[in-house]
Parts: C-alpha cells; structure tokens; sequence
C-alpha cells in the first residue's frame, strides 16, 4: 500500500489499557495521515470503543502514547481536542433542547461568537440536512435526526480531524445513505477515522482497513487488501478466527 503523504493526523504508539487484569487492548500502534478516511473494524468486545477513547483523550493509557495533530492526548488534551472532532456511539444530547438551541449552547462553548457563531451554526444545519427539524426538541426526533445533530455539534468548530464511533448505529437504510453521504463529502477534507460493523460501509468510503481483535490490530493495509479477493464479511470471520 502506498503511503500517503500528508502529515500524521492521527497516531497510536504501542497503545495499552488494562482494567486490573484484563487486557482491553494491547500494544496498539497505527497512524492516519493527513486527508484519509480509514475504517476501524474488528468483533465486538475486540478493542475498538476502547481505543478511540484513548484517542480522543477520554481514557488515560495504562502505556503508550496517543497524539492528534501531533498533540499527546494524555499532557496535551486541550490543544489536541481543537483539532478533533469526536462523535461516540449513543453519544449524549439534551432530549428538551432543539437542534438550534443545543448547536448554539455548544457553539458558545468552543468560544463561538457573533457573526462567527452564527454562520458556523448555520453551515453544519445546511451540511447535515437540519432545517426541517431546527426548533423541534431533540427527544421527539427521530434516530436518524439525532444522528445528524451529533454529527453537527461535532463539526462545528471545523475540525480538521473526525473519529466516528457507529456513526450508523441503529439507523435505517434511507438514514444510513444520508450519514454516508455526509461522511463522503467530509472525507475530501478532513481525516476520518470510523468504526462500523456495516461492511459496506467500508468499501462505499474507506481506502484503508485496520482490524483488531481481542484487544491487538490483526490488519493494517488497503480496502482492497483486505478483502485479498474475498467477500468482505467471509474476511471479517477469518481475521476474528469465526471462519468455518
């Protein structure tokens, strides 16, 4: 696989975390570069939660180093969060807030102000389709609705890197095209790191592939590499050792 030759958006270095004896990832080490969009794949119970959370600075690492945009997550979490946008699986939203008034109270807490505030509010409700839904509250919205008012509050402070847990979770197809769609068009500009069990999600968006299981990357390579030939999910079982 050919490297790419932006700057290292996104890094892993011999990333560890135990909870007393449990290992829940081990000695991870992996970077994306500048402009990729990379899935995350893996079982479930294999690592992946665990690890974005380290990568966001939400975790402290047992061992070794996470860094966004070159920031180590663990002594340098304020800057590194400037530069990353984080949008985790069932992340939470104020079910009595509208879309308008949640974007806004987020806004103002990256430091958003006037003109600035207004025209960035303005752009990520256009980007993730809310205008039909902008004053209504967010608990009377659908899944797919909620979805995307996540997926705006993450980017309203024009991230220059995105990691997406289950961005998808539990939407349906019609819902699952829109997140896709959106994710595409940010993929020409930003870095995505995404984890999914849609497999096709995979190939419709990402060129590259890392595969942990049981808490260690078992894959590092291209989309295509990855599936050597082979129906995606017949892959997916064999990495994870479930192939008959």
């Amino acid at each position: 696989m050919t490297q790419p030759q932006g700057p290292a958006m996104i890094e892993a270095q011999g990333l560890s975390k135990y909870f007393g004896d449990f290992a829940a990832i081990e000695n991870v080490t992996f970077k994306v570069h500048q402009g990729e969009v990379v899935a995350f794949l893996g079982p479930n119970g294999a690592g992946k939660s665990t690890t974005m959370k380290l990568l966001t600075g939400y975790l402290a690492p047992s061992t070794g180093v996470a860094r966004i945009a070159c920031h180590d997550m663990t002594t340098d979490r304020l800057a590194g969060s400037c530069r990353l946008g984080y949008l985790p699986e069932n992340g939470p939203l104020y079910a009595d807030m509208t879309p308008r008034g949640l974007l806004s109270f987020f806004a103002s807490a990256r430091g958003l102000t006037g003109v600035v505030k207004r025209q960035r509010v303005e752009k990520v409700v256009a980007l993730c389709g809310l205008g039909s839904v902008i004053g209504k509250p967010i608990g009377k919205l659908s899944r797919g609705y909620r979805q995307r008012v996540g997926m705006a509050q993450v980017l309203l402070h024009e991230p220059d890197v995105l990691i997406l847990d289950e961005p998808t979770a539990g939407l349906d197809p019609n819902q699952i095209h829109e997140v896709r769609e959106t994710i595409r068009q940010l993929g020409r500009a930003k870095t995505i790191l995404l984890s999914t069990h849609i497999l096709q999600e995979v190939e419709a968006m990402a060129g590259r592939v890392l595969f942990i299981d049981e808490g260690r990357l078992r894959f590092d390579g291209g989309t295509k590499e990855f599936m050597a030939g082979k129906p995606m999910d017949e892959r997916f079982r064999e990495l994870s050792g479930a192939a008959v």
